[in-house]
């Protein structure tokens, strides 16, 4: 039990959590810091340092190849024909509303507003509110700040400019038809090897959440944790919303199968997704029960493998949702043009990524990195992502049956054919 990483999580955000409270407790305005609380202010920052320094020298190679490897996977799914368009639609609509959704209930319930973190000031020092922007000049200070040399975009870790140099890379890999298999084979290694290197950087991960919140405690008022419980109740209440109404309303539309049906046959795929925090672990069972819905092999054989890289409800929730309650927790107002930067990076974070719970750390930094933000900020988020964890890949996992669900309903056996012979 104590080998568990989730376990070893949990007890450092408590002892990181307590120790906090103890550097506190000898001057709780921090006016008045004794040399035993500097000292370990200082050490706290070197490890905290340490794990945040990591992660972000890991997060440029790894949305690049991870989204080259997600795109180039297109080509095993055959000819451009209809039953891959229908599914991409799904995703990308599903998607979407979820992003909205998560924006939307940020905005209502505004978590995170009226706190000052004091542990980011120095991060944001030198933040300047961008300018308005119509637009039209958005639109064209997009592309001049995307389209630019890939190497001056990795080097400079211009995450958009790489993500769309990614996808370009990745189309011509299936428009190649196999022309370019040494190269899709080079990417999909440095992915692997990318991902082993997440594996070393998560064995310290108990150490690096233990400083980055006791530091958090030890520099803040205890109205963080009030506001983080906050936060975590209305994203867990948005999340379980779009599952239980959004995304059965869209089934029963679409599907025309009845909502009850379909979480009494899914049952045990969602509940295995809930307690392994994994769409890749979950897929054989989540294949299983889509055909037990009447979805057939070729169409869940293809749309649940293809749904656990591309199609994360919940995940593009939780991240755009995120991003805006650490702006408030700073006293930053995200114009609308940076709201619609996080959904579109929150969308894209989330292609090729792997469904293991280590990997949306990283996506997490990619996102808070779009509009500004620290990545120190994850601190914030740490004591209850592994919780809230469980519950977005519970609805990734549905959202993925549910499509495949919905394609069966309208390809025709033709297009099934082609899609078996491609």
């Amino acid at each position: 039990m104590w080998k568990s990483l989730n376990t070893q999580i949990f007890i450092a955000a408590i002892l990181g959590l307590a120790f906090g409270w103890l550097l506190s407790l000898g001057d709780p305005t921090h006016v008045e810091v004794t040399t035993w609380q500097s000292g370990s202010l200082y050490i706290l920052g070197l490890l905290s340092g340490v794990f945040i320094g990591l992660l972000k020298m890991l997060l440029i190679p790894l949305i690049f190849c991870s989204i080259v490897v997600g795109v180039a996977n297109l080509q095993a799914i055959g000819r451009f024909g209809r039953v891959w368009k229908i599914t991409l639609l799904c995703f990308m609509t599903t998607t979407t509303l979820a992003l909205f959704l998560g924006l939307a209930c940020a905005h209502i319930f505004d978590t995170g507003k009226g706190l000052d973190i004091a542990l980011f000031q120095d991060q944001m020092a030198n933040y300047q509110a961008p300018d308005t922007l119509s637009p039209s000049a958005f639109f064209s200070n997009f592309i001049q700040n995307t389209l630019i040399n890939p190497f001056k975009a990795f080097s400079d870790g211009n995450v958009l400019s790489v993500v769309i140099f990614a996808l370009l890379v990745g189309a011509v890999i299936v428009a190649g038809r196999g022309q370019f298999d040494t190269a899709q084979q080079f990417f999909q290694q440095g992915f692997e090897m990318m991902m082993k290197l997440v594996q070393w950087v998560m064995y310290i991960a108990p150490i690096g959440i233990f400083a980055l919140l006791a530091k958090l405690v030890a520099t803040s008022d205890f109205e963080v944790l009030g506001s983080l419980a906050k936060f975590a109740t209305v994203v867990t209440g948005t999340t379980i919303f779009h599952g239980l109404v959004v995304l059965p309303l869209l089934l029963w539309l679409f599907g025309r199968i009845s909502p009850w049906r379909f979480f009494k046959v899914a049952r045990p795929a969602l509940v295995t997704a809930f307690a392994t925090s994994s769409s890749s672990a979950t897929m054989p069972l989540s294949m299983r029960c889509a055909q037990e819905l009447g979805v057939s092999p070729q169409v869940s054989g293809f749309v649940i493998p293809l749904g656990a890289q591309l199609n994360m409800d919940g995940t593009a929730l939780y991240e755009a949702a995120a991003a805006l309650f650490i702006a408030n927790l700073m006293g930053l107002e995200l114009s609308l043009t940076q709201q619609i930067i996080v959904c579109l990076t929150a969308m894209l974070a989330s292609l090729g990524a792997p469904g293991i719970p280590s990997a949306g750390m990283v996506t997490m930094i990619m996102v808070l990195q779009s509009v500004g933000l620290p990545a120190e900020a994850i601190a914030i988020l740490l004591p209850i992502d592994r919780l809230l964890d469980t519950v977005r890949t519970a609805v990734n996992v549905q959202g993925d049956m549910m499509v495949s669900a919905v394609v069966q309903r309208h390809v025709s056996d033709a297009d099934l054919l082609e899609q078996n012979m491609a």
